[in-house]
């Protein structure tokens, strides 16, 4: 990462390795300033970032020299794919010691600069990401956000942009102006470089997949969820995503907003045991079922979809959903267990057990470092057709 502070770019790094890791890329955090608090302490006023303060330096530098060794640690004994060195890296010199630091180990490099010239969003992000932070911890907050900008000043004074007209017209990077409302990009190489829902008839039955109405109570929760939505939301602007399929869309008949079908987002594929109870696929298809419980993400139904065919169906709602601001997906439990897994960063061991109750509304807010969830129950009575992780039995020798 590359920017001054208060400029996204731990959210960034945090959104980036929040993706590659719901794609199965073995992704990780080196937070530079989390380096810093354990080495010296989390209170340190702007003085200590002043560029002519010759131990602040010191210090600092101790502090990306270790997460600079960790992470090449993690590379090399761990197997990691992507790692993401969250820093200021705001000077050619800080960017050339760390492409030679990464090239003895033959590791490639690519910058993602994070440039904001907006005001209002610089100040947005003081007030609400750097004054909860360790830094400013019982700090009165007018004074935490005088000295967050005097440590801005500091770094401003030797503040170097990524620049192909320098010595660096040869490094891999992308550049996000005014959170992305301009990007640009230079020698971008490579795949990684460049890369909620009713009770249905179905679900009293215990079948899966299918294409079936809702049930009364499903059609019920539907008439409901209108006024549920409004005193949550006021009179913010929303836009309700479907799947194709009828219960999703009679779920959304009521809402008074914009709506949009999308395909991708229909349940997973269950094959030839589309329509099918739990128990009639462990009499027809036993191998199957017993494979399906023993790696329940990567188990491909015949003729059907895996949890992982999935995640990679959605890839391009993900993509949008960052984009967008209030998005309300009525959709399907295994679709809704990828999405949320995507942002609360849950394993794909997890993922195909992760409850998604019926007749619920599940609230999801990203921030910089979480991702807040709020969940608003509709009390009209839902089957529970969640299926509790199997417990392997245990061997004994």
């Amino acid at each position: 990462m590359v920017g001054l502070p208060a400029r996204g770019k731990t959210y960034i790094a945090q959104k980036v390795c929040r993706y590659l890791q719901w794609l199965s890329v073995s992704t990780k955090v080196f937070n530079v300033g989390n380096y810093r608090r354990k080495l010296h302490g989390a209170h340190q006023m702007h003085s200590f970032f002043d560029p002519h303060n010759t131990e602040g330096e010191i210090a600092r530098n101790e502090a990306a020299t270790e997460a600079l060794g960790d992470m090449i640690k993690w590379f090399l004994e761990e197997d990691g794919t992507v790692a993401i060195f969250d820093a200021t890296n705001s000077t050619r010199e800080r960017r050339s010691m760390i492409i030679n630091y990464c090239k003895k180990y033959d590791i490639q490099v690519m910058f993602i600069e994070s440039v904001c010239q907006d005001e209002s969003l610089i100040l947005q992000n003081i007030m609400d990401v750097k004054l909860s932070s360790p830094d400013y911890k019982d700090m009165d907050p007018d004074k935490a956000a005088e000295d967050f900008r005097a440590r801005i000043s500091h770094y401003e004074e030797v503040y170097e942009p990524v620049n192909d007209k320098s010595s660096e017209n040869d490094y891999t990077y992308i550049k996000l102006i005014n959170v992305g409302s301009q990007v640009v990009i230079n020698m971008i190489q490579g795949y990684l470089q460049s890369r909620i829902h009713g009770e249905s008839v179905y679900n009293l039955e215990g079948k899966i997949g299918g294409d079936s109405s809702l049930s009364p109570r499903g059609r019920k929760y539907a008439l409901a969820l209108p006024d549920l939505i409004k005193a949550n939301l006021g009179d913010q602007p929303l836009t309700v995503w479907t799947s194709t399929l009828k219960r999703t869309i009679e779920t959304a008949k009521h809402l008074p907003y914009q709506k949009l079908h999308w395909k991708v987002l229909d349940e997973l594929d269950a094959g030839v045991c589309d329509g099918m109870t739990y128990e009639e696929i462990e009499e027809k298809y036993p191998e199957d079922y017993n494979n399906r419980d023993e790696d329940k993400f990567n188990y491909r139904y015949r003729g059907g979809e895996s949890y992982r065919d999935v995640v990679h169906r959605l890839e391009p709602v993900i993509m949008e959903l960052e984009r967008q601001q209030n998005i309300l997906i009525i959709g399907h439990q295994a679709i809704l267990r990828c999405i949320y897994a995507y942002f609360q960063k849950l394993s794909q061991d997890d993922l195909p057990y992760i409850k998604i109750p019926l007749h619920t509304v599940i609230q999801l807010t990203p921030k910089a470092y979480t991702c807040n969830e709020d969940r608003y129950k509709i009390d009209i009575d839902a089957v529970d057709t969640h299926r509790e992780k199997p417990k392997k039995p245990s061997i004994k020798y």
